[in-house]
């Protein structure tokens, strides 16, 4: 038998159960994936909360990496023994996962299962942002809110790697300081800080070209007036809550873009584009360092530290 959590009903992380689940046969285009590390991130939170529902049997958890187990009928390319990832969709906590074969990517042997598991949806969303959303190249200057954290890193060290100079907020000097050792040029330290004006400050007045909030709440509006004039500001979460409705005269001169990486991943033909990118990017050292190891029984805690603001970098589960 295996361990699998599940989300009893909709709120805090006791909302969590541990239970046995044996594992179940491939289906047609379907593999068995032996995990051997699993991914935790804000969309799994917002999975419990009920923001977004999760269909039977409610398993949390939209990335990992591990060996093919079983291959289904009609799958191609896959066989029992390769080690690969995935990113998207949900049922991750679980020892052993049913997975789409095309969801899964093969993973070279030089990337660690635990890096894979913590980095290909942030690798995903590093890709719609910085490639999609606004096309980041030499002399792009971005605003990265929560720089510390697992994506912030990605961010950071993706745009870094195109030439770009990053701006990153950080509640605490001690997430500061690891900001910065990831390649943040300038850090906003402290909730109370004066974002605006520290951007202004660094900017001579002009503004960003692209600010990345994972906050909502009232940052957006913030955010929006680090913009520069038609620059642009992707809302990617909302960790603080939910943002408070914003007249279009807000907005000013800056475009306001709402990406979605579970859209993005759910879209064959984009994830098939970009996933080969991820894994380059992976192999370049590209990806977010872990700050915290779970076993998975322990996801609940996992789920208290991450919402409590009390790690850095990403938290893996472990089977």
């Amino acid at each position: 038998m295996d361990v699998q959590v599940r989300i009893k009903g909709h709120g805090g992380p006791d909302m969590l159960e541990v239970t046995d689940a044996a594992p179940q046969a491939p289906g047609p285009g379907d593999i068995l994936l032996r995990q051997e590390a699993i991914g935790v991130s804000f969309i799994d939170i917002y999975h419990r909360r009920g923001l977004y529902p999760l269909a039977e049997p409610h398993v949390p958890g939209v990335e990992g990496a591990g060996v093919v187990e079983a291959v289904g009928s009609g799958v191609d390319g896959l066989r029992v023994g390769d080690r690969v990832a995935y990113a998207g969709v949900p049922g991750g906590y679980a020892g052993s996962r049913l997975l789409p074969a095309w969801r899964a990517v093969r993973l070279p042997d030089e990337v660690p299962f635990d890096i894979a598991a913590t980095s290909m949806l942030r690798g995903l969303t590093a890709h719609m942002l910085l490639t999609v959303t606004y096309p980041v190249g030499a002399g792009t200057v971005l605003l990265v809110h929560a720089a510390a954290g697992g994506l912030g890193v990605v961010l950071t060290r993706w745009a870094k790697h195109l030439g770009a100079t990053v701006i990153g907020t950080a509640s605490t000097e001690e997430k500061a300081a690891f900001a910065s050792t990831n390649g943040v040029d300038h850090v906003i330290v402290g909730r109370a800080a004066d974002v605006v004006q520290e951007i202004a400050d660094l900017t001579d007045g002009k503004g960003v070209d692209l600010v990345i909030d994972g906050i909502g709440g009232e940052m957006l509006k913030i955010s929006l007036r680090c913009a520069r004039p038609f620059g642009t500001v992707a809302s990617i979460g909302w960790v603080a809550g939910p943002v408070s409705p914003i007249r279009i005269e807000d907005l000013g001169l800056a475009a306001l873009a709402k990406p979605s990486v579970m859209a993005y991943s759910a879209d064959r033909n984009r994830y098939a584009d970009a996933s080969p990118a991820v894994i380059e990017a992976l192999k370049a050292g590209i990806a977010s360092e872990i700050g915290g190891r779970y076993p998975l029984a322990e996801a609940a805690k996992a789920h208290a530290d991450l919402e409590a603001g009390r790690t850095t970098g990403s938290l893996v589960l472990l089977p």
